[in-house]
């Protein structure tokens, strides 16, 4: 399949021109260059991959419910895993987790042949349907186990997996060429890595990429899970931010950061060792807190982190974190203005409601916040974010913390 066998049809999308909005003001500003990934991106129908209750927001930079506990993942991820596989016209690729079918849509112009597993019936005949229907004629997709594989077609070029196991299915290695890649998230069930493996010597290395959050491997790869959530005893992970990262952008326990760093803590901004951050200290002399700096309205600057909580079990938590700002503008929209949120989801990750610490204008000092909040009885999971969620200005965060009361 190729870019130019579509072209007549964009041409006439009304998301045509969304779609485009979506790569230069979302994707590309969040570091993906390559441009056939970006043409891939521009020119790939999401709104064909969500269910209709979803199609309003399908070119919203964010996941989305498909139904049976899946999401599909934000256009952002789509397009970093995209890229960090570096997809060649020649590659045959295997994908673990075919979800709604966009992740091989996007693969599928960009290289030779996509073979495609999911293990939840209902989404893969569905997305076999949608794909087929819309022409991506070298997909090839089945229902199965994707711990196992696809060894009839082995061995792959590249391998990409869009769930995350605890550790990697010895058959995805094997049926990896030597030298291949893949790319995967590994890890606890909210607390993972998006890793590149090279094959090397039957052997794979790793290349951690950045902190990130996919729905687990169900099947083999889950039932072999050895550490699992505790959802009567939500916490947040390093809210205090006094662990670092590989770099000051990449927060240990913290995911799709844009636009935020870590400051203080012994670390400065440019890498220098200092017990402060530029425009003054944290709190407490010398710890770590993280900052989010946009001089463009709109732009996302943002920082996440998912817990389980069971409602069933937990029935009122504390939300509470430290903030300053300073000129804090841009935009009149209550949620998109600097706040400290938690967001409820159900055991479908259907949204159950929104709590926050703020939002907060202007420019204040360093200042406590906290609320108690009722947590819905159906509540599964929760995501807590923080950031500037497309203000203009300066916001810090520290001591972010969550307690079950």
């Amino acid at each position: 399949m190729c870019f130019l066998g579509r072209t007549t049809v964009l041409a006439e999308d009304p998301f045509a021109k969304v779609r485009q909005e979506l790569v230069e003001t979302r994707i590309k500003t969040a570091g993906v260059t390559d441009s056939r990934v970006l043409r891939s991106i521009a020119e790939t129908p999401r709104h064909e991959f969500v269910p209709a209750s979803q199609r309003s927001k399908a070119y919203y930079d964010m996941a989305l419910p498909i139904g049976d506990a899946q999401t599909i993942s934000s256009p952002f991820i789509v397009a970093l895993m995209t890229e960090a596989l570096d997809p060649q016209p020649t590659d045959k690729v295997l994908e673990i987790g075919t979800g709604s079918g966009y992740q091989a849509a996007v693969l599928s112009p960009l290289v030779e042949h996509v073979y495609t597993i999911e293990i939840v019936r209902p989404l893969g005949e569905r997305a076999a349907k949608v794909l087929d229907e819309l022409g991506y004629d070298n997909v090839s997709a089945k229902v199965g186990d994707g711990f196992l594989g696809w060894p009839e077609a082995a061995p792959f070029d590249k391998i990409i997996v869009t769930c995350s196991p605890e550790s990697i299915p010895k058959p995805l290695v094997e049926q990896l060429r030597e030298g291949g890649q893949m790319i995967i998230p590994v890890g606890e069930r909210y607390q993972q890595t998006l890793y590149r493996m090279i094959k090397k010597d039957g052997e794979l290395e790793r290349q951690p990429l950045r902190p990130t959050l996919f729905v687990p491997m169900t099947g083999t790869a889950e039932q072999g899970r050895q550490q699992q959530p505790d959802p009567a005893n939500p916490k947040i992970i390093n809210g205090n931010f006094e662990q670092a990262g590989s770099s000051p952008v990449h927060i240990p326990g913290w995911y799709y950061g844009r636009q935020v760093q870590r400051v203080g803590g012994g670390i400065q901004v440019d890498g220098s060792t200092s017990a402060e951050g530029s425009r003054g200290s944290s709190p407490a002399e010398g710890a770590a807190f993280v900052r989010f700096e946009n001089e463009t309205s709109g732009l996302d600057s943002h920082l996440l982190q998912g817990l389980a909580i069971d409602g069933r079990e937990v029935t009122m938590v504390r939300l509470a974190g430290k903030v300053r700002t300073e000129n804090v503008g841009g935009s009149d929209r209550a949620d998109r203005l600097p706040m400290v949120a938690l967001t409820f989801y159900d055991k479908q990750r259907r949204e159950l409601g929104t709590f926050w610490l703020g939002p907060f204008r202007g420019t204040r000092s360093w200042r406590e916040e906290s609320r108690l909040i009722r947590v819905p009885p159906q509540s599964r999971e929760a995501i807590v974010r923080i950031g500037l969620f497309g203000a203009t200005g300066i916001a810090d965060f520290d001591d972010i913390s969550l307690e079950v009361r």
